[in-house]
């Protein structure tokens, strides 16, 4: 069983939070989540403080250099998403991005070779990719 640290959008928007939620329960069927807060529906940084905002960054770099692989869902823009995945980058770990196609995927991680860039239509098509994803580990 591979740890899996999952990343999608939280301060970027909680848009995409229903589809994380499907995303990490497929996951979660034959991998161990670290990170499934994200997508928990009520999930909500209102009212942190400071000190909250430190825990977060301890407990999510800890989780990255815990996980054996990244899966990142990239198609809402966010900084922290964007963050994770060059902490991910410096620490060795595999990267796996996934992004709705039609969307503009920065070039920093579009053109950075290092990232593993998948871009799907449909959410099946989605669960397909990264059923072979983790199949292939």
């Amino acid at each position: 069983m591979k740890k899996i640290y999952f990343s999608g959008s939280i301060s970027g928007g909680r848009q995409d939070a229903e589809l994380y939620h499907r995303l990490i329960a497929r996951i979660s069927e034959t991998d161990e989540v670290l990170t499934k807060h994200i997508g928990d529906l009520s999930y909500s940084t209102a009212g942190r403080t400071l000190e909250d905002e430190q825990a977060v960054y301890d407990q999510d770099t800890a989780w990255l250099r815990e996980a054996d692989l990244v899966i990142a869902e990239c198609s809402r823009p966010s900084l922290g998403v964007g963050y994770e995945m060059a902490y991910a980058e410096r620490l060795g770990k595999p990267v796996h991005i996934f992004c709705r196609q039609g969307i503009h995927l920065s070039a920093m991680l579009r053109g950075n070779p290092y990232f593993q860039v998948y871009f799907y239509q449909t959410e099946e098509e989605l669960f397909g990719m990264i059923d072979d994803v983790l199949s292939s580990r």
